[in-house]
């Protein structure tokens, strides 16, 4: 006898539903298939038997095709269009016997078809058969299914412990500067704001999608992790730097992009670390060609760069500095808006001006 296990270590018999409007049919096929301890389900009409599946799903369904009122045809139709039961095994039995009926019900998406008058070995063998392979599918569905909830968790577990890695970098650039977890999380934010921005706009459409919102966000930390390579005496200066310090400063672009480099040659279809690569060399372009390393111009700098760029000046400003006072929203805003088509992409800058006010907040005021 096949059964399914309820609850705890507890089984129950298979329900089987039997349709058919012979009443000989039906009690015969009650009779036999309660020798094999199946619970059985008996209905003389299609609407009956649709009636009851809304309290009683059964296992597997044994289905005459000509009744009245509604034929087999159209109760297989109402079952397949229904989520709950779509899946059940439907068996037809018919004293139909041409071969275009057996088509069709294959084609409505029985599983098998037995023809009248039949044998109750033969109704025992198939019936037992779609059974057990119901049961193996819906046990591989709940492997399947568990088995991806663990995948989700490990890459979650994954993910968050990486995600930590590059912030704990990103913050060993600037370690003896208090701000710079604050630092770090306004970037980010920023970023993740004109990047949603962008993503309602059609003309971006087909490049931010919402892969390339996550990327900015997670990727913006590492900006500045050439920064690593620069000398103490230049990188903490209490002061302006020399225009020799200042170019050995700008190096620092360049020697985070070929660190992050080496990480792409190992994996070179990671858009995640392409990105943090491109934000990496190119955060310090120049919309009119005159920044560093390349002297990349327009749409040629990479448009994460560009997005960066925003909200690492925007930072810069509202920060107190050993050689400058912090500026206000309002004074960073204006000084952002008039290096539009300069320093900064016009069309970013227009969306950066529209989301002031939520720029503002993400930096706390």
């Amino acid at each position: 006898m096949l059964t399914k296990q309820s609850g705890g270590a507890k089984r129950e018999p298979l329900t089987i539903m039997v349709v058919d409007d012979t009443p000989a049919n039906l009690v015969l096929l009650q009779e036999m298939l309660q020798i094999e301890k199946y619970r059985v389900l008996a209905f003389p009409r299609g609407s009956l038997a649709l009636k009851a599946t809304e309290t009683q799903v059964p296992d597997l369904i044994l289905l005459d095709i000509t009744m009245p009122e509604m034929d087999g045809f159209e109760v297989i139709q109402r079952l397949k269009a229904d989520e709950r039961l779509k899946n059940i095994p439907v068996i037809f039995i018919s004293a139909l016997a041409d071969n275009n009926f057996k088509l069709r019900a294959f084609t409505e998406g029985a599983v098998d078809y037995i023809t009248k008058p039949f044998q109750m070995e033969e109704v025992h063998a198939r019936v037992g058969s779609h059974l057990r392979l119901s049961q193996a599918q819906n046990e591989l569905k709940k492997y399947n299914e568990q088995l991806e909830n663990i995948v989700q968790e490990k890459v979650k577990q994954i993910s968050g412990t990486q995600m930590a890695l590059i912030e704990a970098m990103a913050n060993l650039v600037e370690c003896k500067d208090g701000d710079t977890h604050q630092h770090v999380a306004r970037t980010k934010n920023v970023c993740r704001i004109i990047a949603a921005a962008l993503r309602e706009k059609p003309e971006y459409a087909a490049v931010v999608t919402e892969r390339f919102c996550e990327n900015i966000h997670d990727a913006s930390p590492l900006h500045d992790i050439g920064k690593v390579a620069i000398p103490d005496s230049i990188l903490l200066k209490q002061g302006k730097l020399t225009p020799e310090e200042f170019e050995i400063m700008k190096t620092h672009s360049a020697a985070g992009a070929n660190c992050l480099k080496i990480v792409l040659e190992r994996d070179k279809q990671n858009d995640f670390v392409a990105m943090c690569v491109d934000i990496a060399r190119s955060h310090h372009e120049w919309w009119n060609g005159t920044g560093y390393p390349d002297g990349l111009s327009g749409e040629n700098i990479p448009l994460a760069a560009r997005i960066v760029a925003f909200a690492d000046v925007y930072d810069a400003l509202r920060s107190r500095r050993p050689y400058k006072d912090p500026r206000t929203h309002e004074e960073s805003i204006d000084i952002i808006e008039k290096e539009s088509g300069e320093h900064f992409d016009p069309a970013l800058t227009k969306i950066f001006l529209e989301k002031g006010k939520e720029i503002q907040q993400a930096f706390g005021g």
